[in-house]
């Protein structure tokens, strides 16, 4: 799963499938499933084998800092359907022996070569022994592609999303190594003022950035940490 520049931002040049209208089928479900079949990330991740498109986000941010290095230890957070475990494993996989990438979902994830995932809450306060033990160390990387379900009122999804920020936040300064790396999703326009300052406080580099495998109309967009201070 070695992947060219090309493959990290595939076109979405010539001609786009349509779906028949079902009158079984809400517009809304017709719509996503025509988005779906024309997404180039899904189309690409099919053909390299990837869990999901999200796989692309997580190389595309990775190509422009260079963070997965082979041998660093990784621990993944919010890790289901396992597209970044993909990710992370085959950046840091130094042998074929090495289980360098640890995972925690409340879905399960098909097996990975290089990881080791666990179904489990983040809230439980024996989850971070767990993950740790199971990784032989405190990580290097810590990543969070954590997600709120929605319910369409935008004070409460909001609250939510940042809720996970939150936790995210807490778990890495409690366990990254020194020097390491934070790499989470926010939003568009940035974090909560408070968290954005803690993670300033606590990392010397701090950056918003939106690659292009989030889709336009998305809010989201993920803030990378980099060198927790001591």
């Amino acid at each position: 799963m070695n992947s060219s520049n090309k493959e990290l931002y595939p076109s979405n040049r010539g001609n786009k499938q349509n779906i028949r209208k079902s009158n079984k089928r809400k517009l809304s479900s017709t719509n996503w499933i025509k988005r779906q079949i024309n997404d180039p990330y899904v189309i690409e991740a099919k053909k390299l084998g990837y869990n999901s498109r999200a796989a692309f986000k997580l190389l595309q941010i990775d190509n422009k800092f260079g963070f997965l290095k082979p041998s660093k230890k990784v621990i993944d957070l919010g890790c289901a359907p396992g597209g970044w475990l993909q990710v992370a494993s085959q950046k840091v996989r130094s042998n074929e022996k090495h289980r360098n990438v640890v995972g925690v979902d409340l879905l399960p994830v098909e097996n990975i070569p290089g990881t080791k995932t666990f179904v489990g809450d983040i809230n439980d306060p024996k989850i971070d022994k767990i993950l740790i033990d199971s990784l032989g160390d405190y990580p290097d990387i810590i990543l969070s592609d954590m997600a709120a379900n929605v319910i369409g009122h935008k004070q409460t999804d909001h609250l939510r999303t940042t809720q996970l920020i939150e936790i995210a936040l807490d778990f890495t300064l409690k366990n990254l190594k020194k020097n390491g790396i934070f790499l989470v999703k926010t939003f568009k326009g940035g974090t909560e003022t408070e968290l954005l300052n803690i993670m300033k406080n606590n990392f010397k580099y701090v950056k918003n950035i939106k690659p292009l495998a989030s889709r336009p109309e998305s809010v989201e967009s993920y803030t990378i940490c980099l060198e927790l201070k001591a």
